[in-house]
């Protein structure tokens, strides 16, 4: 009895084995797809983790990043009692905050507007306008707006010198600068973020608009009770992706807008990385700004995460 159990086993064992081989050969295209991708993230985002270790050392060129003596916390240290460095974290999370709260909303409000659209030669149009800005770098857009908003020969400033008689100097004010600042971000990404939202239309089942328009309900009830539900999954999981990047300001987009006279809330954690590090050789001090800004961002994902997933619609 114990020799026929033991044949059973090595039985069942082969044959899982062999599932194993035959999965493994139907996914091999699959795989040989993805490993490009595996690489590129292997290469160029987990192997240079390893140089994080400069935040814990007075690194220099001549003793290397494993040669360099060993300071601990003092980076840290150094970095918090600056008191720009508050001010820094203060705009970094300001402008942040005002792109998730204005222009995450948009590219969900431009896909629904679009979804409702019936003439598909005007759906086309539109998408191809708004997805255009994408494919331009932050160069162009940044010329095309310091063009738009210049104090001496913008667009803008004619009009408004011909209305009131003095121009006005949208790209040196604060509260100008930042609006710009937002607008352009919703400008340029809005379209490319719309896609992702218009897939997730596709898969609502158009029973569920038959339903309610038979039970008397508008096409703005029909947004919200059947649309906005059945793209709320995908809702969670962007916004839930979008908070791990709270701390990340796209350097270019501020680069390419920042003056001196707006430095006071332009200078964010990009910028002072490009300004102290690079320009300044101050390496091992921004290399602890950038630990600091890349464990913020994964704090706010796992609690996200977590709250989310109280909600039943988490990332994982």
């Amino acid at each position: 009895m114990h020799t026929a159990y033991v044949h059973k086993a090595a039985a069942a064992g082969g044959r899982a084995a062999r599932e194993r081989r035959k999965r493994f050969r139907m996914n091999l295209p699959l795989l040989i797809l993805f490993a490009p991708i595996a690489a590129f993230f292997i290469i160029f985002k987990y192997a240079p983790m390893a140089g994080l270790v400069i935040a814990f050392k007075n690194y220099t060129f001549y003793d290397g990043i494993w040669g360099s003596e060993w300071v601990g916390l003092h980076n840290f240290e150094q970095l918090f009692s600056n008191p720009q460095t508050l001010s820094i974290i203060r705009n970094t999370v300001l402008l942040s905050c005002l792109n998730i709260v204005f222009g995450f909303p948009f590219p969900i409000l431009l896909a629904i507007l679009l979804n409702e659209v019936r003439r598909q030669w005007f759906k086309r149009l539109v998408q191809t306008l708004v997805y255009l800005p994408h494919f331009l770098s932050w160069v162009i857009v940044g010329g095309m707006v310091v063009t738009i908003f210049s104090q001496e020969t913008g667009i803008v400033n004619h009009l408004v010198k011909a209305w009131l008689g003095e121009p006005y100097p949208f790209l040196y004010k604060d509260g100008s600068w930042i609006a710009i600042f937002v607008g352009s971000g919703i400008w340029k990404g809005a379209g490319w973020g719309a896609i992702v939202y218009l897939a997730a239309l596709t898969t609502i089942d158009p029973h569920l608009y038959e339903a309610a328009s038979l039970d008397g309900a508008s096409k703005w009830r029909q947004i919200w009770h059947v649309t906005l539900p059945g793209i709320s999954s995908t809702i969670v999981v962007m916004f839930i992706l979008t908070l791990g990047h709270v701390m990340e300001v796209g350097f270019d987009h501020v680069f390419m807008l920042q003056n001196s006279v707006v430095s006071g809330i332009s200078e964010v954690i990009s910028t002072y990385i490009y300004r102290v590090g690079l320009q300044g050789a101050q390496f091992s001090l921004t290399t602890a700004m950038g630990l600091f800004e890349s464990l913020i961002g994964l704090v706010l994902v796992l609690t996200a995460n977590r709250i989310a997933r109280r909600l039943g619609q988490s990332l994982w």
